[in-house]
């Protein structure tokens, strides 16, 4: 699945060969013993290898990205994972660009996608995303975030 806004189809390759490092970090069969980190890769990509429990949707926050795309994959368990276009949207905290994220106030409309295992979503810059959520009750997650330059 690939979804975005026309005005940006082609703005991005999203099999540039950035991308296509991440995509091959995620076909190792390994990914449910890597430790929780950060991985360097190749070309200036990172891997960010996440545990948590989900949580309530009123606890989130939609964010955003200047710098990178997110290849977001559940390597076991299942979110909610709020999407929403950047533009329009009410800034709650401002750009912080040591961590390179932008917090948002909840928009009135925006999509939810299921994540499960195995399945992965990618933003960019001009999506926002609220991911972590809760689906039925708080669970453990395990998930990968790639963090691809933009």
């Amino acid at each position: 699945m690939f979804a975005s806004n026309i005005k940006i189809a082609e703005k991005y390759n999203y099999l540039e060969e950035k991308f296509k490092i991440g995509y091959a970090f995620l076909r190792q069969a390994n990914l449910a013993s890597l430790p929780v980190g950060v991985i360097e890769l190749e070309q200036g990509v990172k891997v960010q290898v996440q545990e948590y429990t989900t949580i309530d949707p009123a606890e989130g926050k939609f964010e955003t990205h200047d710098k990178h795309f997110d290849i977001q994959y559940m390597v076991s368990g299942q979110e909610y994972f709020g999407l929403a276009a950047r533009e329009g949207l009410q800034t709650a905290v401002a750009y912080n660009p040591e961590n390179d994220i932008e917090f948002y106030q909840e928009p009135e409309l925006f999509g939810v996608l299921l994540l499960k295992e195995g399945e992965f979503v990618v933003v960019a810059p001009e999506d926002a995303h609220k991911p972590r959520l809760v689906v039925g009750r708080p669970a453990a997650v395990k998930k990968i975030v790639i963090k691809v330059p933009v």
